[in-house]
């Protein structure tokens, strides 16, 4: 899935004051971090994941395999901060505007 600039902005708006679902410790992204990450993809479809300590590599590396084991999208990073974000598929709660 691929969101339009008007889709990303929005999506940006909603997590602006959202406090992040997950932290992510110096074992990075385990197994565990993954199946929690689903997990509240699942419930609130916006989330925001953080790196404690980390890098900019280590956030890129973490962007992406969050989002390929996840199937999610990254909406944005902000620091060691990503927001991702992933529709759910019985009553999304979540509408994004229209192309």
């Amino acid at each position: 899935m691929t969101l339009t600039g008007k889709q990303n902005r929005h999506l940006r708006s909603l997590a602006h004051h959202r406090k992040p679902a997950v932290l992510i410790g110096a074992n990075r992204v385990t197994e565990g971090v993954i199946k929690r990450v689903d997990e509240e993809l699942e419930h609130h479809e916006l989330i925001k994941v953080k790196l404690l300590d980390a890098e900019r590599e280590e956030v890129r590396e973490a962007e992406e395999i969050l989002v390929a084991r996840t199937n999610a999208v990254r909406v944005q990073i902000i620091g060691h901060t990503l927001v991702l974000y992933r529709r759910r598929e019985k009553d999304p709660e979540i509408n994004l505007p229209k192309r």
